[in-house]
């Protein structure tokens, strides 16, 4: 006790270091007071009239809040404030029971007065996301969400004008929030829940590839729109839109190589996982030495990949060197002159319905788009005979027309365009991964044998137009149909040329489609090392999962990848899931500048960079945003 005093008072000796951690040691060691739970007892609601709320014990008479449910604090409570309750309503009474039933019915009441509106105005909140992203889908204007709004104002007074509750659901629409403002920040906040679910995937993925293209917005702004598909180590696989980025000044392969190394670092995205890049032919992405493709090759921040020029693009390509354009000029010739005017367009339109014709008008060529030249050709070849008829009555002449070797050619011309619009459409589409693209590349290439050999015996089974033309000829005999053999001869050399690259992942693609169908395993095994890379022993890989019994009961699994031993077969799987991630095309973005030609054109010219991010983002996107999580994460308010 003395040490005690003397430590207070004068407290401890300079330098004197032991007392002091003795004496703070002490202090520390003093055993706290625990404290004690109480808890509310069911017989208090009648005995004291209080409730427990929340986790609050409350006075059902005066609504005043004690802190702890402790018995005595309950009773002191009541006896002070109460006393004359009890001669009013007697202890174990049936009238006290039922009014302190009443009382507490009254209480929660009073609670649900303000529950009830924060609940509805959170599903207001919840359903003014859903609608603005129903109008970011499908590419509508902000301000389209006042209209949504009277649209439902209107069906509210129409539709539930009898119902009992009709005053409750039409306030309830109504205080939805679908203004211009609110709307445009619902598309920003849910592209933005959009955009972080991607980069998370990003993150978690195996192996995710990239494509790229560029266009011109209606204002000359460079947009380059870059997608993604991702290969998780499950073996499944997920593709949509990475990023847009807005190239305000030049389009050079090291400005698009700057903006989208920008976009790499400030997003943290884990380019080492990068397997392959796909894009168009310029040489602002493929150039030797100054292209995007060749600047991120040079960067030792990006790991070794692999580079393919657009399946697509390059198919289309392949149809140019067919040397017909003797027939293409004067097909479009003859089409601006029937629509260049508008008193001769409705002439000729008149014309077709009067002879009942196939088809109601004539199509405009747009080079760009590729499926235009064999729609615009059939389309001509089918109308030939009204054409005809509408040039007689102009009094003009097209010696073309009467041409025998003309409309053969027409005839073959529309023929062949017709099958490369049908590769076409074969190798669009979402979800197309690159055995799909070889094995429709490789089927028409076994096509075009067996046209030429057909042609070269005179028949005509799979040109049915150049059939049709050869029965209106006047000489039977001029007709040769092995002529056109050597146009078929071009295109199948273009073929081989252009998609060589493809060649060297046939056997590739084959395997990890079915490995038990490989006969020669070592061939495979080099043609594995050549693509990827790899250190010796894939080759005995390949032979264990070949003779793995346990495998082969398996094969007829939809995801066979995702049941290999990672551990037992690590080569293969690596390999199986660097396929699975390859993009062929660049179909993704193609769409994408399709709708983004609907989302900002001459009437939204105005739309500006970030809000057109953000709805392009929600209208190309597989991803659902959060609903529940970004209604929770603000204070909702009813619409005024």
């Amino acid at each position: 006790m003395t040490f005690y005093d003397t430590s207070c008072q004068a407290g401890p000796l300079i330098g004197d270091s032991r007392q002091t951690v003795t004496w703070s040691a002490g202090m520390a060691a003093a055993p706290r007071k625990k404290s004690k739970t109480y808890h509310f007892h069911e017989e208090w609601e009648e005995e004291f009239v209080f409730t427990m709320l929340k986790d609050k014990c409350i006075c059902m008479l005066c609504h005043q809040t004690l802190a702890l449910s402790k018995r005595g604090n309950l009773e002191r409570h009541h006896n002070t404030n109460h006393v004359k309750f009890k001669d009013s309503f007697p202890a174990k009474s049936a009238i006290r029971a039922g009014k302190v039933a009443e009382l507490k019915a009254s209480l929660k009441t009073q609670q649900s007065l303000f529950t009830k509106p924060a609940a509805q105005h959170k599903a207001a909140t919840e359903a003014s996301f859903r609608i603005s992203h129903l109008l970011a889908k499908h590419k509508k204007p902000f301000t389209d969400g006042d209209i949504f709004k009277e649209a439902m104002a209107i069906t509210a007074d129409t539709i539930f004008n009898s119902f009992s509750n009709k005053d409750d659901i039409k306030t309830a629409l109504r205080s939805i929030q679908l203004g211009l403002n609110t709307v445009a920040r619902r598309v920003e906040e849910m592209s933005a829940d959009v955009d972080r679910q991607v980069l998370a995937d990003l993150s978690h993925c195996e192996y995710f590839s990239l494509q790229f293209d560029e266009s011109l917005d209606v204002m000359d702004t460079a947009q380059l729109v870059v997608f993604v598909r991702m290969a998780f180590p499950d073996a499944t696989t997920k593709e949509d839109l990475l990023t847009l980025l807005h190239l305000k000044e030049r389009t050079r392969g090291e400005d698009i190589y700057k903006a989208f190394k920008t976009y790499v670092c400030d997003n943290d995205i884990p380019i080492d996982k990068l397997v392959a890049v796909t894009t168009d032919g310029v040489p602002a992405m493929r150039g030797v030495r100054s292209g995007f493709v060749a600047l991120c090759r040079n960067d030792s921040d990006f790991p070794d990949f692999v580079n393919y020029h657009c399946v697509i693009h390059q198919q289309a390509l392949v149809g140019k060197v067919v040397n017909l354009n003797h027939v293409m000029t004067v097909v479009v010739r003859l089409i601006n002159s029937i629509r260049a005017k508008a008193l001769q367009h409705r002439l000729f339109k008149a014309l077709l319905d009067e002879l009942h014709a196939a088809c109601g008008d004539l199509l405009l060529h747009a080079d760009v788009r590729w499926l235009s030249r064999g729609k615009v050709l059939q389309r001509f070849v089918d109308l030939l005979p009204e054409i005809k008829t509408f040039m007689e009555t102009r009094n003009e002449e097209c010696e073309e027309l009467s041409d025998d070797q003309w409309l053969l050619d027409l005839g073959f011309l529309t023929d062949l365009t017709a099958k490369m619009n049908a590769l076409n459409n074969e190798l669009q589409g979402k979800d197309r991964h690159l055995p799909h693209m070889i094995s429709a590349v490789n089927a028409f290439k076994a096509k075009l044998g067996v046209w030429n050999t057909q042609l070269k015996n005179g028949r005509l089974t799979h040109f049915s137009n150049l059939e049709k033309m050869s029965q209106g000829i006047s000489d039977k005999d001029a007709f040769h149909p092995e002529d056109y053999c050597g146009h078929l001869d071009k295109v199948a050399a273009e073929f081989s040329h252009r998609f060589g690259e493809l060649d060297a992942m046939e056997d590739v693609a084959a395997f990890i489609l079915n490995p038990f169908l490989t006969t020669d395993v070592e061939q495979v095994a080099a043609k594995f090392q050549q693509v990827f890379a790899l250190p010796n022993g894939v080759d005995m890989e390949m032979l264990d999962s070949i003779n793995d019994i346990e495998l082969k009961g398996r094969s007829g699994d939809g995801n066979f990848w995702g049941i290999v031993s990672r551990e037992k077969f690590p080569l293969l799987t690596s390999c199986a899931l660097r396929v699975s991630a390859y993009i062929g095309s660049t179909y993704l973005c193609e769409m994408a500048f399709s709708q983004m030609k609907i989302i900002k054109s001459k009437y939204r010219s105005r739309l500006s960079d970030k809000h057109l991010t953000d709805c392009l983002r929600l209208a190309a996107s597989s991803y659902e945003p959060n609903y529940k999580t970004l209604t929770d994460s603000m204070q909702s308010q009813p619409s005024h």
